[in-house]
């Protein structure tokens, strides 16, 4: 039997691959030959094809055949799915914000998704999207710490970081935290984490961390376990 893990790094990973599948094939208005795309996605020919009929049996009209070429039209599930004008400008302004104002590997990503959900619109609510006239403020108060990367992977995979951090009145400490949150606001970045120094929840600014490595070992606790905790720990706080 599989390890969950394994096998959930396994799903992770083929559903990776497909979207950037569907990415080459979302670029080309000329039908791609299938040798082209699995040098692209550095895959062989035969998962290629697999992969074609996966997208294909998840309602993509891709179009062609092996040694002809593939082609992807236009109007791939988004449209299943539809959108109010209200969601579609909640989902647009959403990801223009998050483009102007976090560090540059999330605003890029934004970015690239925002491509995405573009490219497989059908042609109205395309338009909408193109001429839409809600935009977020290319500007920041102040710019991004170059360690918010590592802090979201380490959100994401629920690793502990060593941080020396620098608190108000200029003293510097070095700990060991359990990061499982982090809220972007307009003039800083607010991470909730567990501090092993002081045994409870804690909240960092980004901008007073001096310095910050990934220990790249995982945290004892779930990060949906510290969530609940945490909110929990702030309800009872609202109580008192």
């Amino acid at each position: 039997m599989l390890c969950p893990l394994f096998a959930d790094t396994c799903m992770t990973q083929r559903a990776t691959r497909l979207l950037h599948l569907l990415d080459e094939l979302r670029r080309r208005r000329k039908p791609v030959r299938g040798a082209l795309l699995a040098e692209r996605l550095g895959v062989s020919l035969r998962t290629l094809y697999r992969d074609i009929d996966a997208l294909r049996g998840q309602g993509a009209d891709i179009i062609g055949d092996p040694g002809v070429g593939y082609q992807l039209r236009a109007g791939f599930l988004l449209p299943q799915m539809m959108f109010s004008a209200e969601e579609l400008e909640a989902v647009v302004l959403g990801t223009r914000w998050v483009a102007s104002h976090a560090d540059p590997e999330l605003a890029a990503a934004a970015g690239a998704a925002l491509d995405r959900m573009i490219g497989v619109l059908p042609e109205t609510l395309r338009l909408q999207v193109e001429t839409s006239g809600l935009f977020a403020p290319q500007w920041r108060p102040v710019e991004p710490e170059p360690w918010l990367p590592a802090l979201r992977r380490a959100i994401r995979a629920g690793n502990a970081v060593r941080i020396q951090y620098r608190d108000g009145e200029g003293r510097t400490s070095e700990r060991v935290i359990w990061p499982f949150a982090m809220a972007f606001l307009a003039d800083m970045r607010l991470l909730a984490a567990w501090c092993e120094m002081r045994g409870d929840f804690r909240h960092f600014r980004a901008d007073r961390m001096v310095a910050l490595v990934d220990t790249g070992q995982r945290y004892p606790e779930q990060r949906h376990t510290l969530l609940k905790r945490w909110n929990d720990a702030r309800r009872r706080r609202r109580g008192a």
